[in-house]
């Protein structure tokens, strides 16, 4: 991977549907160079698929609560199993410290998120969480 190909990502990561020519006019590539740059980046497993960027207006909406999970290593695999099936939980990390995962749950009501950390407390294994309600975003890449 190049500096050209870190460009491509970045204008890609901005607007992933720019067309190909447009892409092509600010790197000035050909089309053809910046389709087979894309198809190369695809191939290495770089990109792995294309993405929707949420309106700030939709994502205003939106109710982010960050939960931080304990969880009794026993039960880790069969947890992040059934977390994983849960829609409003957009991301789940395994982290080092005192807790073990972070959820990263959205949804447009307190119903919901109350909801479903319910349905994540209700998990076998799950002993503690504590939950952060997202006030504001300052910074989303």
């Amino acid at each position: 991977m190049d500096k050209t190909d870190e460009k491509l990502l970045e204008l890609l990561r901005l607007d992933s549907r720019e067309p190909t020519a447009s892409l092509a006019r600010k790197l000035g590539l050909s089309r053809s160079t910046v389709q087979d740059r894309i198809n190369r980046l695809v191939e290495k497993k770089i990109i792995s698929g294309f993405t929707i960027r949420y309106h700030d207006e939709y994502r205003q909406q939106q109710i982010t609560a960050h939960v931080m999970v304990c969880i009794n290593q026993r039960h880790a695999t069969g947890a992040i199993a059934q977390m994983k099936k849960m829609a409003r939980i957009r991301a789940l990390y395994v982290v080092s410290g005192s807790y073990d995962m972070i959820a990263v749950i959205k949804a447009p009501t307190m119903a919901e998120i109350d909801e479903t950390l319910d349905d994540i407390n209700a998990i076998d294994g799950v002993e503690k969480t504590t939950t952060s309600l997202v006030l504001s975003t300052k910074i989303d890449r």
